[in-house]
């Protein structure tokens, strides 16, 4: 099918303010947006600019907004469209450090802020620390998160507060502090426990919605909420 193309291109070097340009593409229904880009990029417009890496849905590098809607470029093909048209902007509340590339940096320190690792002083077991599946499960669905930034860039929060953690770091705060093999939990509640983390979240689902690995973070961040004020009164 015949699809038209429209992106939003910026490069600060050169221009003064962000513009569209429309391209016309071939494209099969089961082939992915990141086909269609690599096809403008390869042979129409070389200058074209966005970040991709394994194509699979795994490394998140290639979130953007599609047709209105932060998606997975590599994850998303034609036929989901439903359209003959498509459009492709950077992820919305970011700073765009050209056409569809944005500034990951703030996005990757708040992550660090939370200590997205295990944390466990207790002397190191002869094998692995073992973890049951009943434990397991409460943390199953929060491991699937690709950090690819598809919810926090989709929160209104987080585009109305710079300093606001982001539902992409409190996810990774819920997968540590219900981990049953760490000890950090304390820790990582007192992190997260004001205005520019949990309760910044006013439960707008957009972070739901926008996720392209269908995680509930909405209910694992009012988890976290439940757990804060469990254990404070």
């Amino acid at each position: 099918m015949q699809l038209e193309v429209t992106i939003k291109r910026f490069n600060p070097e050169k221009d003064s303010a962000p513009s569209y340009k429309t391209y016309q593409v071939e494209a099969e229904e089961n082939e992915r947006v990141l086909d269609v880009l690599n096809k403008v990029k390869w042979e129409q417009d070389g200058t074209l600019t966005y970040r991709k890496s394994c194509a699979h849905g795994v490394c998140g590098s290639d979130a953007m907004l599609i047709n209105g809607e932060n998606r997975l470029a590599c994850s998303t093909l034609v036929k989901d469209l439903k359209s003959n048209k498509l459009k492709v902007e950077p992820l919305p509340g970011s700073s765009v450090v050209k056409d569809l590339v944005v500034d990951m940096d703030p996005f990757w320190n708040k992550y660090v802020t939370i200590k997205p690792f295990l944390i466990n002083d207790e002397p190191v077991p002869e094998t692995e620390r073992y973890q049951s599946q009943e434990a397991h499960s409460l943390i199953e669905e929060a491991t699937r998160c690709i950090l690819c930034g598809a919810c926090t860039f989709s929160c209104p929060s987080s585009w109305g507060d710079d300093e606001y953690l982001g539902p992409a770091a409190l996810l990774k705060a819920y997968r540590f502090i219900f981990d049953s093999r760490d000890r950090a939990g304390d820790e990582r509640l007192q992190i997260i426990d004001n205005n520019k983390g949990l309760w910044k979240c006013y439960t707008i689902f957009n972070c739901v919605q926008a996720c392209p690995k269908e995680i509930d973070i909405t209910k694992h961040i009012s988890a976290l909420k439940r757990k804060t004020v469990a254990e404070k009164y």
